[in-house]
């Protein structure tokens, strides 16, 4: 215990020193404020010292709160895992993160944190997807570890926390611990009194066993004292407002509170009187969270693969000046504070970065950090071999939905025995029948770790959805949250790195409530997590269904998301295409280094996002050539070439292609050499054209994009007229790419019930607006 005593004074010193240099140290160049949350990682210390010195194993995964971050550098940087170079540039450029970043940061980051709750819940999906993996059988053997959270209690605000709790406890979670950091205080005010009591009781009702950690040994020890229960009792009925003025007032006012309230009483008073002042605010701010003897003691306690909760009372800025004090939540110590601080903590001017500095037998403790389990195999990323993708093909069909032929796509893979099904993961958020995954899920199965048969096969009920539950399954259920849906398939999307072993993960959502989930879409591909997710009906297509259904701005969300290249295929063998380059694009982690013929960083790899829809369209009948193939996954090709002379093209994005094709056919009967460009991906087009024109400036001239050299020949009279069934900026940037005068149609506002035509007619996305639009443009450019 002497050894984790130690360290947590190492780690209290070296993550606010870390701050304060950044903050008072190191030289200014603007006048924002640098921050760190000092009082916030202050409470964490002793958890995570005992967490990561005496209860992890390598297999285990951590997610630290984000305000926790300084004190996760500090450990990673007293193992020797991170550079003093990182820590003096703490939220700096090239520094270490503000929050722990798998991508950002150097040190072994397992989970990024940043957007508070979702760090927290994507350690449930973590562990499901770890089952999952353990019960194929490419997967047997694999260690199974615990997926752990640090977390805020003000995190517990957040809705996604909950959500994470009903689905877990329809998976049977298990190997899932969530500490919380009890300190009362958040950034605008004290946590409510007893609020903590309910939420104790939700954990409970979703199967989960809560442990409260609220006194530590220096006031279990004076428990047992005479008239040590009636302090106990006096702590336990101190507001939660009181006991951090308190703790910022100090043990004068701790002793004065104490009398006046307990005094008279014999043995109380003689507890508190043999006590000095230090000594006395010392126990008091000894809650169990800021003892690293008890916190250990707990965690090697816990026996099971339950899912646990730790309710780890603490101080919010313990062991500091600012202790307990209501602004201490983006407060920092000032440098009068710092200075008598570091006096106090006996560390020497020059020596603040030591990270020994004030150890007496630093042979000793090296020893021990040697022998430390978390840290014995070293760096804790593991990879999988690529798994090869098979030929994806599909018979084209007179009339079919992309969303259509998306589930025939995977029902065709579902059917063989290629390793590639083998390890695709599919889930959906109570949506799997009516986005077309319902023939995959027949043959593949659900997943569940004890199997659950099919009532209405038992009972010979006829049912077009087979559905049992084993732990062969292949897709994951989930009930109606798309932030589950998106914190699975970052988890899913991680298992590569995370446990070996190498998923591809498929999601289906209904387009419009992308928007539900973006924060946990955001989440996932900051981690740089690989999967695909599929958004169907998109568009208006769900027309009688009215503006509730139908997506507006989801293309422009694909476009800007990083990490995720977004698709809006029109035809099925596009779609094919598209896919089978998107199972190898989820897999791939290249350099960066821009593919000069697209000037797209295609060899890292990253995610995909198909925008679907359920209207079915004339499909063009088989196509083999090179251009179409290409230009599918590049993002455009062209569906019509035009002509030396062209007066228009018309561009088009998505199932709105019958419409583009029909105005080109009305406008070739008056004018010449009419184009139309089949646009499969704004989003790589438009990523490609800005990539190569930064070549250009930075002194490449050659550096030319995919859509600078399709819109190339076009004559300088000539209109782009583009046409989207979402908003029109997706592809009103063209115009900018040639200086061609360009009219966007689209949609801009919410939805109406009706048909698709009557949609398409009432926002002015039909052939007939078309032809009107482009001949009123040629018209007044002669």
């Amino acid at each position: 215990m002497t050894h984790l005593k130690i360290l947590e004074q190492r780690l209290l010193w070296l993550s606010h020193w870390m701050i304060h240099h950044a903050n008072h140290v190191r030289p200014k160049v603007d006048g924002i404020k640098i921050g760190g949350h000092q009082a916030s990682s202050a409470s964490m210390v002793s958890i995570l010292t005992a967490l990561y010195f005496s209860a992890l194993r390598p297999e285990d995964r951590v997610a630290v709160k984000p305000h926790a971050s300084p004190v996760f550098h500090a450990i990673q940087y007293l193992m020797g895992l991170q550079t003093r170079a990182k820590m003096e540039n703490f939220r700096g450029l090239q520094g270490v993160q503000s929050y722990p970043s798998r991508t950002k940061d150097s040190d072994d980051v397992d989970f990024s944190t940043g957007s508070v709750g979702l760090g927290v819940a994507i350690t449930a999906f973590a562990s499901v997807v770890q089952d999952y993996i353990a019960a194929k059988r490419w997967g047997v053997g694999l260690p199974l570890g615990r997926m752990v959270a640090l977390v805020g209690d003000a995190e517990l605000d957040e809705g996604n926390v909950y959500e994470a709790l009903q689905e877990g406890w329809k998976n049977d979670l298990r190997n899932c611990w969530w500490i919380i950091d009890y300190n009362r205080q958040s950034l605008d005010g004290i946590v409510r009194e007893g609020l903590f009591g309910r939420i104790e009781k939700i954990f409970g009702a979703f199967g989960w066993e809560v442990i409260r950690v609220k006194y530590g040994a220096l006031q279990r020890a004076a428990f047992a004292e005479p008239g040590g229960s009636a302090l106990r009792d006096w702590i336990d009925r101190c507001p939660n407002q009181d006991y951090a003025a308190l703790t910022f007032m100090g043990g004068a006012t701790w002793r004065k509170r104490l009398t006046d309230d307990l005094g008279d009483q014999g043995e109380v008073s003689a507890l508190i009187e043999r006590r000095s002042d230090a000594e006395l605010a010392a126990l008091m701010e000894n809650l169990g969270g800021n003892c690293v003897e008890t916190m250990a003691e707990v965690f090697a306690s816990v026996d099971h693969d339950r899912p646990t909760c730790f309710l780890a009372y603490t101080i919010k800025g313990w062991g500091t000046p600012i202790a307990g004090h209501k602004d201490n939540h983006g407060g920092l110590m000032n440098p009068t504070q710092f200075a008598a601080w570091q006096k106090h903590m006996g560390v020497a001017e020059g020596q603040e970065w030591e990270p020994f500095a004030t150890v007496v037998d630093v042979a000793d403790l090296k020893a021990f950090l040697a022998q430390v389990p978390f840290f014995a195999r070293g760096r804790r990323r593991h990879h999988d071999a690529r798994v090869a993708v098979p030929q994806i093909g599909f018979d084209t069909e007179r009339e079919i939905s992309t969303q259509a032929a998306f589930g025939k796509i995977l029902d065709d893979l579902s059917k063989g025995d290629s390793a590639l099904a083998a390890r695709i993961l599919t889930t959906s958020p109570d949506v799997t029948g009516t986005t077309n995954l319902g023939p995959w899920v027949n043959r593949r199965k659900l997943f569940a770790r004890k199997p659950q048969a099919d009532a209405f096969i038992e009972h010979r009920i006829p049912s077009t959805a087979k559905w049992e539950f084993t732990p062969e399954g292949q897709h994951v259920e989930l009930g109606i949250a798309e932030m589950n849906l998106f914190l699975l398939l970052a988890a899913a999307g991680l298992s590569h790195s995370l446990f070996g072993k190498r998923l591809i993960p498929i999601g289906t959502v209904y387009d419009p409530f992308v928007c539900r989930g973006l924060d946990a879409l955001n989440y996932a591909c900051y981690q740089d997590a690989r999967f695909m997710i599929v958004g169907t009906p998109s568009g208006v297509t769900l027309a009688p269904e009215g503006g509730a259904h139908q997506s507006i701005g989801t293309p422009l969300i694909g476009m800007a998301q990083d990490g995720l290249a977004a698709f809006e295929p029109a035809f099925a063998d596009e779609l094919a295409v598209i896919m089978g380059w998107a199972f190898d694009y989820l897999q791939r982690d290249g350099e960066g280094d821009p593919d000069e013929r697209t000037w797209l960083r295609d060899e890292t790899g990253g995610s995909v996002y198909l925008r679907l829809t359920t209207n079915p369209i004339e499909q063009p009948g088989k196509r083999q050539d090179d251009a179409f193939r290409q230009g599918a996954i590049d993002g455009a090709y062209w569906l019509r070439p035009p002509g030396p002379n062209c007066e228009v093209v018309i561009a088009y994005q998505g199932a709105i292609a019958p419409e583009a094709i029909k105005a080109a056919g009305t406008l070739s009967e008056a004018r010449r050499d009419i184009g139309v460009l089949a646009v499969t991906s704004a989003d790589r087009l438009n990523a490609g054209w800005t990539a190569a024109q930064r070549a250009r400036s930075r002194g490449n001239a050659a550096a030319l994009s995919h859509v600078e050299r399709l819109l190339h020949g076009l004559p300088p009279h000539c209109t782009l007229v583009t046409v989207i069934d979402g908003h029109p900026a997706t592809l009103a940037w063209l115009g900018g790419v040639q200086g061609h005068r360009t009219v966007s149609l689209g949609v801009e506002h919410f939805g109406q019930t009706g048909t698709i035509g009557d949609l398409y007619r009432h926002f002015g996305i039909d052939a007939a607006t078309i032809v009107t639009r482009a001949k009123g443009l040629t018209h007044g450019a002669r």
